[in-house]
């Protein structure tokens, strides 16, 4: 073989050994490579994490509508929660209320009204005309209780515990009662021994009780009367003497009366001090409430 021949061989070997490089690693002629080439797990994942409905969108700020725009809506951050619509809420609100607690405040008035209706209409008939004697030898009748609250006992100087337990605690009452308001209250003692229980006697009585205590006394027939005005019983003989010996059974309770002369209630045996003055003092309020005055 020639040498020519073994060029030309040579070289047609070594171009198609060339060309087979470029075919498998064509590096020398770089060009960009596609993200998706670089990182195709990436990008199917995007693909795919893009497609799922998302079930919390990001708001565009643009749609909202307190965004702030050039067609005059407000941004929360500039006011905030109190928008017209929490504006018109509140003043309907307010309305609401006003007009419950004014019909509420009626309901209150008409039920006051009610109970000093009741107090007036419902108080038992105790009381009545009457006139008897008192333990200076004064005339004393119905009209002297006006203008003062009063408090009336009923019972009689030869009593041996009953009578003075009562009166003590009705005194009680009346000092703490004058302490708290002044004299307005009037302590008042009537004697059912007419026979017995002359004027002296009955001074002497109750000058061992309240200072202001009156006591009162009279004949048998005007005593009798007097204690069915206030529904009082007693059991002294009418035809009895001053020199007889006997017990009187007769009522354990007094009376309160108001400066109109009218039955407020009435306290037994059970009634303690505090209660007397708890209950004395509740009708002096309400009495000031409706006429602007103690008495």
């Amino acid at each position: 073989m020639s040498a020519r021949s073994l060029l030309a061989q040579a070289f047609s070997r070594a171009s198609v050994s060339y060309s087979r490089r470029c075919l498998i690693a064509p590096h020398t002629v770089p060009r960009p490579t596609p993200k998706a080439a670089i990182l195709p797990g990436l990008t199917c994942a995007a693909r795919a994490y893009s497609q799922q409905p998302q079930s919390n969108p990001i708001p565009d700020p643009k749609q909202s509508p307190l965004h702030q725009t050039s067609s005059g809506e407000r941004d929360r951050t500039t006011v905030g929660v109190f928008t017209p619509k929490a504006a018109a809420l509140f003043v309907l609100t307010g309305i609401a209320l006003f007009f419950y607690f004014r019909n509420e405040k009626e309901k209150l008035l008409e039920q006051r009204r009610k109970e000093r209706e009741d107090s007036t209409v419902g108080r038992p008939q105790v009381g009545g005309p009457f006139s008897l004697t008192t333990h200076k030898g004064e005339p004393f009748t119905e009209k002297d209780l006006l203008g003062k609250w009063s408090l009336i006992y009923f019972g009689f100087t030869n009593c041996p515990d009953i009578c003075p337990e009562e009166l003590d605690k009705m005194s009680a009452a009346v000092e703490k009662l004058d302490k708290e308001y002044g004299p307005i209250v009037q302590p008042i003692f009537i004697s059912v021994d007419p026979a017995r229980d002359s004027v002296p006697k009955v001074a002497r009585y109750v000058s061992e009780f309240h200072p202001r205590l009156i006591g009162l006394t009279g004949d048998y027939a005007t005593l009798k009367a007097t204690c069915k005005a206030y529904r009082v019983y007693f059991s002294t003989p009418p035809n009895a003497k001053a020199d007889d010996d006997y017990l009187v059974d007769h009522s354990i309770f007094f009376y309160f009366m108001d400066p109109n002369g009218q039955f407020v209630d009435a306290f037994g045996k059970a009634s303690t001090v505090d209660d007397v003055v708890e209950r004395v003092r509740k009708e002096v309020s309400r009495w000031e409430t409706e006429y602007g005055r103690k008495v």
